[in-house]
């Protein structure tokens, strides 16, 4: 036995691991990329577009003034015209004579600061029969339309 506690081939095993060590790395150079790092910044970047992408939708903070109700906007002073499914006119509930329509409209209209009326009409109805009563209500000075509908989960119901 040596000195220092070593066997009498310890010292070789040690110089071939070392040899064997050197060897390999002399071969080539390390062909396989690491992904971890790739991965860790992927994450990150995931991270922060998904804290910030939020923000970025919210716009711009205003505080906008509160307006009062205007008469324009209660329903009992909307002008309707509802055409049935025989093509009969009426407005806001009164039977109005297709001839007269355009008439009686620009009378109500007359009242009305907003010149908007809505049309109700029947889904039997032809095209035509419809934009005929459109032409009189534009006629009658009626500068916007809103076209009423049923949603279809109100439509199954009734």
């Amino acid at each position: 036995m040596k000195a220092g506690g070593e066997s009498e081939g310890g010292g070789s095993h040690a110089a071939a691991t070392y040899k064997g060590l050197r060897s390999r790395r002399s071969m080539g150079a390390m062909s396989e990329i690491n992904v971890t790092p790739l991965v860790d910044v992927v994450l990150v970047l995931l991270l922060i577009f998904m804290v910030t992408a939020p923000m970025m939708t919210t716009g711009i903070d205003v505080d906008l003034p509160v307006a009062e109700r205007s008469d324009d906007d209660d329903p009992e002073d909307r002008i309707t015209v509802t055409i049935d499914a025989r093509g009969r006119v009426s407005v806001s509930n009164q039977p109005v004579n297709i001839a007269l329509l355009e008439e009686y409209l620009r009378d109500l209209l007359m009242r009305q600061t907003r010149k908007v009326a809505y049309i109700r009409a029947d889904s039997t109805l032809q095209y035509g029969q419809v934009i005929a009563v459109i032409d009189k209500m534009r006629k009658a000075g009626v500068e916007q339309f809103g076209f009423a509908y049923q949603p279809p989960d109100e439509e199954a119901g009734s």
